[in-house]
Order: C-alpha cells, then structure tokens, then sequence
C-alpha cells in the first residue's frame, strides 16, 4: 500500500545534528504507527523512536538512549515522518530505517512496510 524513501542520512561530527525524512508514496499514512529503526554493523536492528495515533491523540515513543536527543514527528498532509537528531555521539552511526504499520511498534518484525534505509556516520 505504501513505500518509503528515507533520506537525510550523512557524515557529521560528534555533537551535530542531522533530520532524517521518511517520504510515503501511494495513499496517506496519516492513520499508520510509524517508527524509525537502526543497524550498525554486527549489531540486531535496534528501535529507536515510534508516533502512534490512538484516542485521537499522537503518541511517541524513544528509547532510553536517544531520549532528550531526538524528536520523531509527522506531517501528514505531506505525508512525512521525520527524525530530528540532536547532540549526535558516535555510538548514533548506523543504517536508519522508517516503517510503517506495525503489530508492535518496539518490534521490527511486526512492521508491515520498510524503506531503504540512510546510513548515518558520527565521528568522534
């Protein structure tokens, strides 16, 4: 139903920042879960930020170590979702993903639709 193109991605100092955005073609997104993962190498896909809709209200979620760093937020009349990163540490670097539409929104293997991924590079 739905694809996603990231981009954003890049190479930048420890303590810069980058926006990650995550573009949706086809039908709007506006009632999906939307989360943003992320990979480094010989690591498992690790969930790092998550916007639900439930109630009528807009819900997120980070984990532990991206809390007060990072903003994920939406735009559905573009249908975007974005990842604003603040304050970047080396340990950041990775291969970030945007899915959609998941069972569980901490788990990537109940997602439903995945991008390409934007690799992000942090140096010390």
């Amino acid at each position: 139903q739905v694809q996603l193109v990231e981009s954003g991605g890049g190479l930048v100092q420890a303590g810069g920042s980058l926006r990650l955005s995550c573009a949706a073609s086809g039908r709007t997104f506006s009632n999906y879960a939307m989360g943003w993962f992320r990979q480094a190498p010989g690591k498992e896909r690790e969930f790092v930020a998550a916007i639900t809709w439930r109630s009528n209200t807009y819900y997120t979620y980070y984990t532990d170590s991206v809390k007060g760093r990072f903003t994920i937020a939406r735009d559905n009349a573009k249908n975007t979702v974005s990842l604003q990163m603040n304050s970047l540490k080396p340990e950041d670097t990775a291969v970030y993903y945007c899915a959609a539409d998941p069972v569980n929104y901490r788990d990537y293997t109940t997602y439903a639709y995945w991008g390409q991924g934007t690799q992000v590079t942090v140096s010390s």
